[in-house]
């Protein structure tokens, strides 16, 4: 079974589905070992980790695959990758989304902003016409052929143009054959309810950004407003950076991480990445 056939799967099932936001490998294989069954790729967290820059598209769509794809080869879950706009107009979606089968991906995002995008829950944002990105998913239904990958429609009009519109240009996409509707960034219940009112048989994303502009609503109460996806994209990232600057203030100011309780062990960590098992291969080929 493809990746992309278990997360339609998943989509049949009753429950909300729950996940998390991974920007490298290990947090990739953190989220298997700790038993999610589906991943998703952080653009927000790719970018600051591999360029230290904002989600303001700074990222090529050749950097931007190739992390996916380290990260898609790291682990055996189905992955859903941010692939922003698309890199460009219809064209470079079809080869996006190519690139994305090929990795085998289960799902990928397209979103409606002007290129270069930024990142949901950020001032400034603006979007492409509504017929331009309708075209785009039409593009991107085109090219998976008969694989099966997930296009979820990403609309970031709610800012700039209101919540009305954004169901307006959901409605289009959905139309146009995407197959899941993410509207980014509802700033309140009513607006999570009013997206829910509007799309009642429609697989609905929210998108949990912590200090961002959607309410922090856990995933049952998500689930009983009716979405059925729940993206935390950048909770690792927060969490990670909050215990690397504990780690390196410590250093720092006793020159000794010897009593910092937030490390996992040498042993504990060399398992996670497999040491023990590529030893044993590595035995296999000695003379």
């Amino acid at each position: 079974m493809s990746f992309s056939q278990k997360l339609r799967q998943l989509l049949n099932r009753p429950e909300i589905i729950v996940i998390p936001g991974v920007y490298d490998c290990l947090g990739a294989k953190l989220a298997e070992q700790l038993g999610f069954e589906i991943i998703a790729t952080s653009g927000f967290g790719i970018a600051a980790s591999t360029l230290g820059l904002p989600d303001y598209g700074f990222l090529t769509a050749t950097e931007m695959l190739y992390s996916v794809g380290r990260i898609a080869q790291s682990v055996t879950l189905p992955l859903i990758a941010d692939m922003d706009t698309g890199y460009g107009n219809a064209l470079n979606v079809i080869r996006t989304v190519k690139d994305a089968v090929q990795l085998g991906l289960a799902g990928i995002l397209l979103e409606d902003q002007e290129w270069p995008k930024k990142c949901g829950h950020f001032e400034g944002k603006r979007v492409i016409p509504i017929a331009e990105h309708a075209g785009k998913i039409r593009a991107a239904v085109q090219a998976r052929g008969d694989s099966g990958l997930v296009i979820i429609a990403r609309t970031d009009a709610r800012a700039p143009l209101g919540l009305d519109e954004a169901i307006r240009r959901g409605r289009a996409y959905m139309e146009a054959g995407a197959d899941i509707l993410f509207v980014e960034a509802p700033q309140s219940i009513e607006e999570l309810q009013s997206i829910k009112a509007a799309f009642p048989d429609v697989p609905l994303v929210a998108n949990i950004v912590e200090g961002g502009k959607t309410p922090p609503l856990s995933a049952s109460e998500l689930q009983q407003l009716g979405f059925k996806i729940v993206f935390f994209p950048v909770s690792t990232l927060l969490a990670v950076t909050q215990v690397m600057t504990a780690c390196l203030r410590q250093l720092k100011e006793q020159g000794t991480t010897a009593n910092f309780q937030d490390l996992v062990s040498f042993k504990d960590f060399q398992e996670l990445i497999g040491v023990s098992k590529y030893l044993q291969i590595e035995q296999q080929f000695k003379d």
